[in-house]
């Protein structure tokens, strides 16, 4: 099978690393970028030696792909243009600005017969795919990414810019509608909210509580989930998956037979066997593999091109991030403060 032709548009703080991915993948090929300064292009081009160009335009009819790494504001013009002539997209997330503009976006992908690729890449981290196997019914899910202050994020509100990633997270495993959603935020040093927390309710109970900051001292990329048979504690950051279950032991302690409480529970309530809590429970650390999670997203992205599947992250699934996102910042007026 021929590589396929890939073109990076838009080579600034994500992008130039989209273009050294693209030369490294077996079945693809890095064809040229696009930057609005010609000197970034001059520059990732010659890095790369490929051709560049400053109209975007220009780049996409030599490409079976596009990957769209541009500022959120220009994510619809570009990939409408991309799409309109025929071509698969990967889409930087949120996929768009609007909700309005994700839909034509889906329209016409489908119209044209292309695939639509967001670029939610929690979904490729090493500890998010170990996780898969043990995350069932989760009943109550917390989550905090906190990251320092960082001036090229401050486009759009925290939810959009940070948040968007725990929610596409909690949506992949939560199968179920929201029912009620409650939120607050706080703008500290920006025009849009910096800080901000939402309860979500969803229809088949499993209740979520995020927390975003772009203003912490430290970098924090957490979450847990709680269901019946575990507590699952993953760390996005260091790559590690704590699975947490009651040990045999506790059936034990609060099984009752016909004649009362059993032989164990009868030691531990007249203090003839000490119990501590390490040993009610048992801690498993799963084997996580040590992957470049943009590699495997970028790779699945050109892998479901060539055998035709629907990507891992679908233009549906950053729609529907984007429909909770904009659900919480609808909740959040009102409950929104200016430092």
């Amino acid at each position: 099978m021929p590589k396929l032709k890939m073109g990076v548009i838009g080579t600034g703080h994500l992008g130039q690393h989209h273009a050294r991915v693209y030369t490294e993948l077996k079945n693809a090929e890095l064809i040229g970028i696009a930057d609005a300064s010609p000197e970034r292009a001059a520059e990732i081009a010659g890095r790369h030696n490929v051709p560049g160009y400053t109209d975007y335009r220009e780049l996409i009819p030599h490409c079976d792909a596009v990957n769209i790494a541009v500022p959120t504001q220009l994510h619809f013009e570009v990939a409408k243009a991309a799409l309109e002539a025929g071509k698969h997209v990967l889409i930087e997330k949120p996929i768009t600005s609007t909700i309005e503009q994700a839909e034509e976006l889906l329209h016409l992908a489908h119209q044209q017969g292309v695939l639509i690729q967001v670029g939610h890449i929690e979904r490729f981290n090493a500890a998010v795919i170990a996780m898969e196997g043990v995350i069932g019914t989760p009943l109550f899910i917390e989550s905090h990414r906190l990251a320092p202050f960082v001036a090229r994020g401050t486009d759009v509100a925290v939810v959009l810019d940070l948040m968007i990633h725990d929610l596409d997270i909690i949506l992949s495993f939560v199968k179920s509608e929201p029912k009620a959603v409650h939120a607050a935020g706080a703008s500290i040093l920006s025009d849009s909210e910096d800080i901000a927390n939402a309860r979500i309710e969803f229809e088949n109970g499993c209740i979520a509580n995020v927390t975003t900051s772009r203003v912490s001292r430290e970098t924090v990329r957490k979450i847990r989930f709680f269901q019946r048979d575990a507590y699952i504690s993953l760390d996005y950051h260091k790559k590690s998956v704590e699975v947490i279950k009651l040990s045999p032991m506790v059936k034990q302690l609060i099984g009752k037979s016909k004649q009362g409480y059993t032989e164990l529970a009868q030691k531990a309530i007249s203090g003839g066997m000490n119990i501590n809590f390490d040993m009610l429970i048992e801690r498993k650390h799963l084997p996580v593999k040590e992957t470049e999670p943009l590699k495997l997203e970028l790779q699945s992205f050109v892998d479901c091109i060539q055998a035709g599947r629907t990507p891992v992250v679908s233009g549906e699934d950053g729609l529907r991030a984007l429909k909770m996102a904009y659900l919480i910042l609808e909740r959040m007026q009102g409950h929104s403060f200016s430092a």
